[in-house]
C-alpha cells in the first residue's frame, strides 16, 4: 500500500491495524496497556515527534532543546535539566525535523538548513542542520501549553496586578496603540494574546506573524503568515508585504506578532493614519531600548529619514509601552508600564505608570510588589474626556500594590 499520500488519520489507522496483525502472529506477553503504548509509540514515530512525545506531553515542560541525537535538554519550572531521551542517530533526528517542517509547508535540507515552524498545538519550533550547526542537527521547541493562558491565569501566576490589567483593558478598548517589549522567552507573545482579549467581538482583526501562534477568542480574525523562499529562491513573502496588504483588508485592528525589520515604518505610518488600536511586540531590554530598536528598524525599510522625523512619528503613533521580563526565579512579570507622552527636543519622553519592585527571595522565588507611581496617564485623561469611566483609584500607589510572596 502506498502511504506517502495518505493523511494522518488514515496513517494512524494503518499503524493500529499493523500492530494488531503483528501481535496476532507473535507470542508476546503484552497486556492491553502495553499494546496501547506500543501503538502510540509507533504512531508518534510515524507521524509525530518520535522520542520527544513524552516530553511534550508533560505540561510542566516549557522548552525542549535537542543539541544532537544524543543530547536532549528540557526547561521545567524555570530550570534546565538533561533528559535520558535519545534518537537512534542523526538521520532519525533529521526525519523528525523534516516531518515537523513539512506539516506547515516549510522545508529544511542541505540547501536550506534552517527553519522556523510550529507544532499543531501552536508550539514554536526552530531547527538547524549541518553545516550551520557543526556538531549535528538541532531542534528547539518553545512550548505554549495545551491551552492558551488567559489574563486571569497570568494574574494568578503573578505576571501583573489587577490594577495593571484594568488599565490595559481600558487602553485596548480605547483603541490606543501598544508596544510590548522584552527579551527572548520573557512571555511577550503570551502577554499579547492575553491583552487582546479586551478587543470587542464586533471588530475585524488581522494578525501578521512569522509563525502563526496567536490564539484569539474573537470570531472575526484573519491570520496571515510570512513565507520563506522556495527551492529556486523565489516566492518569499515578508512581514512588510503582509502589512501593506492588511491595510487593504478593511481591518479594525492590526496585530503584528513581532516587529523586526522594515515593516516598522509601515506600521508606524498605519498607526498615524487612522489605524488605531494596533499592537506588536519587540525584542528589547527596556522601554527606551525598544524605541531605539524601532528607530533602527525604520531605517531598514531603505528610506533615508532623519532621526528626529522617525522619533516624532514613533511618539505620535505609540501611546503605551509594556516591558515584560523573565526573572531569575523563572517567573515572567510585567516589569513596567510606561506612557510615551511626546518629544522634548529630540528625545522621546516616557513616564512610568506601574513598576514591579523586587524585595528579596523566599524559597528561591523573588518577592515584591506591583506599585503605581501615582502618575495619571495622558491617555486616561483623554478617555475620561470622552466619558469613559476610568477609576482614578487605579493610579494611587496603595491601590495597586500586590504582595507576590506566595
Amino acid at each position: 500500500r502506498e502511504l506517502i499520500s495518505v493523511n494522518e488519520e488514515e496513517l494512524s489507522q494503518f499503524v493500529v491495524g499493523y500492530v494488531r496483525d503483528a501481535l496476532a502472529t507473535q507470542d508476546w506477553p503484552l497486556n492491553d496497556g502495553e499494546r496501547r503504548q506500543l501503538v502510540d509509540d509507533l504512531i508518534e514515530e510515524t507521524i509525530g515527534v518520535g522520542p520527544l512525545a513524552p516530553l511534550l506531553a508533560d505540561p510542566a515542560v516549557t522548552d525542549v532543546l535537542v543539541n544532537g541525537p544524543f543530547s536532549v535538554f528540557i526547561e521545567r519550572f524555570g530550570r534546565l535539566e538533561e533528559t535520558e531521551v535519545r534518537f537512534r542517530d542523526s538521520d532519525h533526528l533529521v526525519r523528525i525535523i523534516q516531518r515537523i517542517a513539512a506539516r506547515v509547508g516549510r522545508r529544511i535540507d542541505e540547501s536550506s538548513p534552517m527553519v522556523d515552524a510550529r507544532l499543531p498545538d501552536g508550539s514554536r519550533v526552530n531547527a538547524t542542520l549541518p553545516p550551520i550547526t557543526i556538531d549535528g542537527p538541532t531542534l528547539s521547541i518553545r512550548r505554549f501549553g495545551r491551552r492558551r493562558l488567559r489574563s486571569d491565569d497570568l494574574m494568578q501566576l503573578g505576571m501583573f496586578s489587577p490594577a495593571m490589567r484594568e488599565l490595559l483593558r481600558f487602553v485596548v478598548r480605547g483603541r490606543k496603540n501598544m508596544l510590548i517589549s522584552g527579551g527572548t522567552g520573557s512571555g511577550k507573545s503570551t502577554f499579547l494574546g492575553a491583552v487582546a482579549e479586551a478587543i470587542p467581538e464586533s471588530e475585524r482583526i488581522v494578525t501578521i506573524e512569522d509563525a502563526a501562534e496567536l490564539q484569539l477568542d474573537q470570531g472575526h480574525v484573519v491570520r496571515m503568515e510570512t513565507r520563506p523562499p522556495n527551492i529556486e529562491g523565489q516566492g518569499r513573502i515578508v512581514a512588510r508585504d503582509l502589512l501593506i496588504n492588511a491595510l487593504r483588508m478593511r481591518p479594525d485592528r492590526i496585530i503584528v506578532g513581532e516587529v523586526r525589520g522594515g515593516e516598522a515604518l509601515d506600521m508606524l505610518q498605519a498607526m498615524n493614519t487612522g489605524h488605531d488600536g494596533g499592537m506588536t511586540t519587540i525584542h528589547a531590554n527596556s522601554p527606551r531600548d525598544a524605541l531605539s530598536r524601532l528607530e533602527t528598524m525604520v531605517l531598514m525599510a531603505g528610506i533615508d529619514l532623519p532621526s528626529r522625523a522617525i522619533r516624532e512619528q514613533t511618539a505620535s503613533a505609540i501611546q503605551i509601552i509594556v516591558q515584560v521580563k523573565r526573572y531569575e526565579d523563572g517567573v515572567r512579570r510585567v516589569q513596567s508600564i510606561s506612557e510615551l507622552v511626546g518629544m522634548e527636543g529630540e528625545t522621546p519622553q516616557l513616564q512610568e505608570i506601574f513598576r514591579f519592585m523586587p524585595k528579596g527571595k523566599q524559597n528561591r522565588r523573588i518577592t515584591g510588589e506591583f506599585v503605581a507611581t501615582g502618575v495619571v496617564p495622558k491617555v486616561v485623561q483623554e478617555m475620561r474626556s470622552e466619558e469613559v469611566d476610568i477609576p482614578m483609584s487605579l493610579f494611587q500607589p496603595s491601590a495597586s500594590e500586590r504582595d507576590l510572596s506566595w
